[in-house]
Formats: C-alpha cells, structure tokens, sequence
C-alpha cells in the first residue's frame, strides 16, 4: 500500500489546541460545500453540461478548509488545476465556479478558463493553472512583490506530488531562500500524481525534505484533518510573517476519484482507497462534531440544507446563463499598441 496520510486513526493534535464551535462548524460546511459541489460536478459532467478537462477535490477537502482558519483574506493564494475547491474556500462564489465549468459567460473569467483556471482578483487567487508545476516561479514572484510591497501578505504557492519534480521548483526555492520571500509552498501529497505513484518516481519520498535542501524549514502534516492542516499552516504562517522568509509544508492527502474524470484509477487497489475512506475528512468532523456535542442536530442539519441550496442554485444560475458570443474571445486581451513585433 502506498503511504500517503498515516494508516494508523488520527491521533490528537500535539498543541491539543482548543478550537470554537464556530471553527469547527466553519470548517464542516466548507467542506460538505466542497464535496457536495464537485459531485454535483461529476454528475453534470456524465450528462455532458460540462466538457473538456475536469479534476474534481474530493478527499482533499480538509486541506481548503484549514486554510481558511489559518491564512488571512488577503494572503494571495496559487495553485494547480485541481483547484474548485481552493476557490470556494477562498469566497469565490459557487454559481460563478458552476458557470465556468459549464462554459458560460457568467462564470468567473467570462466561460473561457473551465475547470483549470479559475481567477478572481478581488478574492487575491490567482488560479487555477495547467502547466504542471508553472505555478511554482508565479507564487514565487508574488511573493517578491508582497515584500516589494511591504503588504505583510503571504503567497500561499500550491502544487502537487507531480510538480515536485519540477526544475522550476529547485529554482524557486533558491531565489526564495536568498530574497527572504514570504512564500509559503503547500506540496498537496496525494501519492500518485497524474496516477504514477511517488514511489516509482521520485528518490526522495518524503517530499518535504526538498526543501532541506535550501535551508527552508520544511515538515510533512496530516491533510485529512482540517485540525493538524490548520495548525500546520499557522506555524508556518507566522514564521513567515516574522520576516523569516519562506517555509514548506508537505501536507499528505489523498483523492478518491481518479486524476481527472476520465481516469479509472486502475494503479491502486479496492484495499488502498477503502482504507484512506475510513479516514474521510468530512466523516471524521462531522463525527467529532457530534461526538464532542460541539453542534445540535437541528444545526448540523441546517448547514447540510444550506449547502444543498446553494449547490443547486449554483448549478440553476449556470444552466441559464448564456454561453459567450464568439466575438468574445477578443475581449480581454492583453495589448500593447507600439509593441513592435506584432503588425495588424
């Protein structure tokens, strides 16, 4: 079996930090929101409203979730083209994410990025991008001009298990190390990549050690607990903020679905995913929420038919929305009249 987040039940977080009720119901409903949004993304995909590349977060969900807790709103956040989930933790709103997947010129950026690149200036997330690993020297470079700046804001530079191998990463790294950028780089671990495992592909298994390399503080945490995704990121986070400069996180997750949607995932065994979903993330809050008498049934309930609403609201909007005129595709271009090199 490949070890991706530990195979043993969660233990108790090592600061056994206390977390309020509004916490933990913040965390249960974004990532039921989540998971319930990108089912519904499978289903609409089955009945083609959705078309072309399509990388859904379930399992992962515990990851987005932490971040909210744990970064602040103007943090710019950049990642990889598994990525509704990061959007909708970060505000993005739902119906403006279904419109995009199906194409429509109210989704984020106007039906022509889909499922990998999703933008939105206003919520500081810079996507969603489908170049394997070419998110890693963008995060960096916001991160020099966060420092340029002097906003005290992080670059929360996202990537997976695939793109660390990435000679672009090695550069990053270096230039952040020797500037003092504050970057934090997330390694979301899923184990498999594209659906070769990271142990037929790379030496180093333990990720984080990459970043050893560099002298950045670097250490691996458990991505299907929005507790340890939380703590881990605060850590980070305010050494970072100390003016300490960058700081690597491998945070070992697992996706229950295949790379994309059509990918049957035939490299891992019934054994492997059935053992990970006994450690589902959205069970395991829900089932310490309930447990810890932390929230009432009645309250558990509203969220799930708050969500409910919401995804079938989202999926109404983009059903209505009109699809673009083809005249659109010259709007929005980046232009330069006296640039010498391209002539009308």
């Amino acid at each position: 079996m490949t070890e991706i987040a530990p195979k043993t039940k969660r233990k108790a977080t090592s600061k056994k930090t206390a977390y309020s009720k509004e916490t933990y119901l913040e965390w249960y409903r974004m990532m039921l929101l989540i998971r319930r949004f990108e089912e519904r993304t499978l289903m609409m995909y089955g009945q083609q409203k959705i078309r072309g590349f399509c990388h859904v977060y379930i399992g992962q969900e515990a990851i987005a979730a932490g971040m909210i807790s744990a970064l602040k709103p103007d943090d710019a956040v950049v990642t990889a083209y598994r990525q509704h989930g990061i959007a909708l933790s970060r505000g993005v709103d739902p119906k403006l994410c279904m419109a995009e997947l199906f194409g429509k010129e109210t989704g984020i950026v106007k039906g022509k990025g889909g499922s990998m690149h999703f933008f939105s200036k206003e919520h500081h997330y810079f996507g969603g991008n489908g170049i394997v690993g070419a998110q890693i020297p963008i995060g960096t470079g916001i991160g020099f001009a966060e420092k340029y700046k002097e906003t005290g804001n992080l670059s929360v530079t996202m990537f997976g298990d695939g793109a660390a191998r990435q000679g672009a990463l090695y550069e990053s790294f270096n230039m952040a190390m020797s500037w003092q950028l504050p970057v934090l780089y997330i390694c979301e671990n899923n184990g498999y990549a594209m659906g070769t495992s990271v142990e037929r592909t790379s030496n180093i298994q333990d990720i984080h050690k990459v970043g050893l390399a560099f002298d950045m503080p670097s250490e691996a945490i458990d991505g299907m607990n929005p507790e340890e995704v939380h703590e881990g990121l605060t850590r980070a986070a305010d050494h970072i903020r100390a003016g300490k400069g960058p700081y690597f996180l491998e945070i070992k997750t697992y996706r229950y679905k295949g790379h994309s949607v059509s990918d049957p995932a035939k490299y891992r065994t019934k054994e492997e995913l059935n053992h990970y979903k006994s450690l589902d993330p959205l069970e395991m809050i829900y089932d310490k929420i309930k447990s810890k008498k932390i929230a009432s049934d009645a309250e558990m309930n509203k969220i799930k038919d708050e969500v409910k609403k919401i995804v079938d609201e989202s999926v109404k909007f983009a059903e209505e929305s009109k699809y673009p005129d083809p005249s659109a595709i010259y709007e929005f271009n980046y232009q330069q009249k006296d640039y010498p090199f391209i002539k009308d």
